[in-house]
């Protein structure tokens, strides 16, 4: 019996490797985020722009990704049983992270992070992109972008409304990503994914440097490294701080 047509698609390995370079910039931002954690450097990371300004990126990137990757579920017609098994690995990687955060960081555990906010939002955009046209993907995205300036309100500001983002402030927490703005940014991607499938198909499609194969495997292989990375990181420089104490 031959597999359903979902899971003969091929692969894109230049956006693997785009979603690969995701994943080393962010474990690179998490290495100095831990080794200051530890106290042996001295940075802000929630004031000082250089680094608020990257993590900006990086979530940018991953979601970006996140978008380009969805157009490619839609050309490709990915089965909702298929969407609903990844849909449970990012959910359930969502639930294992506030456990995670909530046990090392009490007062600033993460209830709505990067994770929680693309399980909502690949929700959203599951069942309205189909929906949209390109141009009407570009206009929502820079509506959504632009709401949180807009309009807030003090309703969203504990923890069971921050999740949608018009908040008056920003939550003591190690990681918040509302959908709002940020689905602006993933309908962006699926608005750029789906122009390039109808204008310039190759741009995905074309093969990849060999130098660059490594960046496609990480990014194959990303939510599983990025549950893997924190811990194996705190492990090595808890063990590394016991053998200099």
């Amino acid at each position: 019996m031959s597999a359903p047509a979902s899971t003969l698609q091929p692969r894109h390995p230049r956006l693997d490797a785009l979603r690969g370079a995701a994943i080393v910039w962010m474990a690179g931002f998490h290495l100095v985020f831990d080794l200051n954690h530890f106290g042996w450097i001295r940075q802000d990371f929630y004031r000082d722009p250089f680094w608020t300004g990257q993590r900006t990126l990086i979530v940018s990137l991953f979601l970006l990704c996140a978008g380009l990757g969805q157009a490619l579920a839609l050309h490709q017609r990915l089965s909702w049983p298929r969407f609903w098994r990844r849909w449970g690995q990012v959910a359930g990687c969502a639930a294992l992270v506030s456990l995670g955060s909530w046990l090392m960081y009490p007062r600033s555990f993460i209830s709505f992070g990067v994770l929680h906010g693309m399980a909502v939002m690949l929700l959203l955009l599951r069942w309205l992109g189909p929906r949209l046209s390109i141009r009407a993907c570009w206009l929502l995205g820079a509506a959504a972008l632009l709401a949180p300036w807009v309009w807030s309100h003090p309703f969203f500001d504990t923890r069971w409304t921050n999740w949608l983002g018009l908040v008056t402030h920003k939550p003591i927490a190690e990681d918040y990503v509302p959908v709002l703005p940020w689905i602006g940014v993933l309908l962006w991607g699926f608005a750029l994914g789906r122009w390039l499938l109808l204008k310039y198909p190759h741009v995905l499609s074309a093969a990849l440097p060999d130098a660059l194969s490594p960046l496609a495997w990480l990014g194959r292989w990303s939510l599983t490294f990025y549950m893997l990375h924190q811990p194996v990181l705190i492990g090595l420089l808890t063990l590394a701080a016991t053998m200099r104490g």
